[in-house]
Order: C-alpha cells, then structure tokens, then sequence
C-alpha cells in the first residue's frame, strides 16, 4: 500500500456499486440488507485508513473489508457456507471488464425491481447506486431523515423477501420505465441540487449518463432509452454556459449559446435523428426532441417555439396530463407563442390545481415582468423566493428582483 489522495465522488460510487454487486453475486438478493450494511461498513474503514495508507487494489481491498464485515454479520448461518460455494462455482471470474458492466446493471435493477413502491426505488438507488448517505436523500426530498431511513430499510427488506434471481435476466423494455424515472430523477438532482452550494453535482450527473449508456448497451433498439440518454446529453452540453462569471445562474435565454459542448449536442442530436422517424414516442424521446430544437437554434429568438408548444402538448396527452411541471414548461413556451397575457391566464389555473407547484412563481413572475407588470412581478419573485430551496436558484431570483425594482425607480 502506497500513500495517495482519496478517490473522487465517482470513483466511490462505481467501488460501492461494484463490491456490492460481488456480495450479491456471493450471498443473493435475499441477503440485499446484509450484503449494503458490510460494503457501508467497509467504505467507512476505507475513509479512515485511505488517507494514510492507498490500496494498490482499492476494488480487490473494499471487497475483502465487505466480505469479512457480512461474515461477521452472517455468523451463525449453517446455509452460507454451502450458498457461497454454489454462487462462486456458478459466477464468471471477478475482475473483467463484462462482469463489472453487469454488476452495474445488476444493482440499479435490483433496486428499481418494480414490486418496490416508487419512493422505495428511488431511496434505494439514491442510496445504493449514487452513493448518497440517507441525510443527503433526506435533503434532496425534504423529508425528515429518520422517513428516508425507514424507506431504504424496507425497501432492503422487500429485495430481501423477493429472492431475486443473480445475475438478473436482462432488462426487457416493459420492465424499463421504472429504472429510466429513477436515472431521470439522478439526473435532475444532479443539475438542480437541493444545496445549490455548487448549482450542480458534475459527479452525479455523469454518473446517471454513464448507467443510461450500459443500459442503452444492453436494449440498443429502445427508443425511449435513447431519448434519455439524448436528452441527457443536450442538457450536460449547456452546463458550462449555466453559470456566468458572477456565479450567478443563467437562464436559457441570457446564455453564451458559444458555451455549449458542441461534441455532446452532436451525439444528442444524433441519437434523436436515429430514434425520432416511425418511433411512436414516449415522455423522453419527446423531451429530447425538444432539447434538440434548443440546442440547434442560433438565439432565443430564432427558437421554433411553435414546434416546441406542439411537442409539449404531445407530452401532456403522452402522459395524460399528470406532471404539471411538463405543463408549466408548456406554458413558457406558449407565452413564447401568444404572449404573456394568454400564458399567464394558464398559470393561474394550473397554480389553482397545485398551488405548491415548484416554479410556479418564478415562471408567473417572469410572465409578469414581460408583460410590464412590475409590481406583481416583485410580489411574485419574493414569494418565489422564499419557497425555493436550491441557494443557486435563489440567489438568481434575488438578482432579478433587485434588477426589477431598482429599474422601476
């Protein structure tokens, strides 16, 4: 062992995932609770003793710290014995690039298994996958800490009960969608942390495209797999023009669009030029294909905004008009198209619906302030402010009233 800094946010999540998966492959699904507590327990000896003293094996160390741990747990178990020689003689060799790639996929499918309850998948793979600690999840929620506690418990708990077959079967396109929403949501986190102290979790965000692309690997011809990961891309392409050199957040329309990755749009683009034609669309490819338009656009103005409307109202009767967020972001549009006035009339019956509706007043501030209503603009932008809890995203409302009511006097 040899002195060297500690690893990265992403080198700690794919060690986690990937000694978890080999405790797993040893011990079963059932043993899902036992098998997370010993690879926690193991990446706590490795903060502790890291610092001083490096693995030249940091996957081959963490996996023998985590096997003695769930040893230590599983003492007394007359069947462990015979269950781990069975799995050992049946596993490939441990080490190679296609058994690290399963065990990937193994976690995040076990996780999002769907006889789990949603908030159940989303806790796990939180937890298990990225590699957040349950106060972070709590946070990202804004639920208590003990609730997150007692979601991941149960959802071990229900793995456990459920005896899942290792490896799994590969994931088939009915069985998708759950594992797709939780990557989304990863995703989403990642570029709209709950903190805001940095606006974006870089790690987390690479994370979900890195487990989007095994995926994609494993079901090449899913176009709702390629919509993600194509709408994930043509996001990650705008971050570096997200943050102007104030620190301050920038919206789409006051970007450096000279920014923008131009490699990452390209394969974007690409993957929704491949998927689009004859594809009956589903909520990701819709997404993507109005990302697309964003990110091909000059300027704000040269945006197709009447297409983009289109396709946002194709997503709501996609999704049956369940998430208002899809219909706040077709309201923008819509003022893009008619004008404020006619837009503003829909936030007010979509604010009657889900009055606690997240930027709701930042987009009906936004709307008024076009419309040349200052005052209720201001009165907007403070009750956004004081609702919003990501700190970079506050401090860009704070600038807009500051820059609104220094302007009207």
């Amino acid at each position: 062992m040899t002195a060297a800094p500690a690893p990265g946010g992403d080198l700690w999540r794919e060690l986690t995932r990937q000694v978890l998966a080999r405790l797993l492959r040893a011990h079963g699904s059932a043993r899902f609770d036992l098998c997370e507590d010993a690879v926690q327990e193991a990446l706590l000896q490795a903060h502790q003793q890291w610092p001083a003293r490096y693995p030249d094996d940091p996957l081959g160390w963490l996996t023998v710290t985590a096997r003695r741990r769930y040893a230590d747990q599983a003492r007394g178990d007359a069947r462990r014995r015979d269950r781990e020689v069975r799995t050992a003689l049946a596993s490939p060799p441990e080490g190679s690039e296609a058994v690290q790639t399963d065990d990937s996929l193994l976690v995040l499918l076990l996780c999002c298994h769907p006889d789990l309850p949603r908030a159940g998948q989303v806790a796990l793979t939180l937890r298990a996958v990225a590699g957040l600690t349950t106060a972070q999840i709590a946070t990202v929620h804004q639920v208590p800490e003990a609730t997150i506690a007692q979601r991941i418990t149960r959802a071990k708990r229900r793995v456990s009960q459920l005896g899942l077959p290792l490896p799994p079967p590969a994931p088939t396109p009915e069985r998708i969608t759950a594992v797709l929403d939780v990557l989304y949501l990863m995703f989403t986190e990642a570029h709209h942390t709950t903190t805001g102290a940095p606006p974006r979790d870089a790690d987390l965000a690479a994370e979900a495209i890195h487990l989007t692309r095994l995926l994609l690997r494993g079901l090449p011809d899913s176009t709702e797999i390629t919509g993600l990961l194509a709408l994930m891309l043509l996001t990650e392409a705008r971050h570096p023009a997200r943050v102007g050199p104030d620190g301050l957040l920038r919206p789409l329309d006051e970007q450096d669009r000279a920014l923008w990755d131009r490699g990452l749009i390209s394969e974007g683009i690409d993957l929704v030029q491949r998927a689009a034609p004859g594809a009956d669309p589903g909520p990701y490819l819709l997404q993507a294909c109005i990302a697309a338009l964003h990110a091909e656009a000059p300027d704000t103005g040269a945006t197709d905004w009447a297409e983009i409307l289109a396709l946002y109202r194709l997503l709501e009767l996609v999704t049956g008009h369940a998430n208002p967020t899809i219909t706040l972001n077709r309201i923008v549009a819509q003022a893009m198209v008619s004008g404020p006035d006619v837009a503003l009339a829909h936030v007010d019956a979509l604010g009657s619906q889900h009055p606690r509706l997240p930027r709701l007043d930042a987009v009906r501030a936004h709307l008024l302030e076009r419309a040349g209503r200052t005052d209720g603009a201001a009165d907007a932008y403070r009750r956004a402010i004081a609702t919003t809890v990501n700190l970079a995203e506050r401090q860009h409302l704070r600038h807009r009233l500051r820059r609104l009511t220094s302007a009207d006097t």
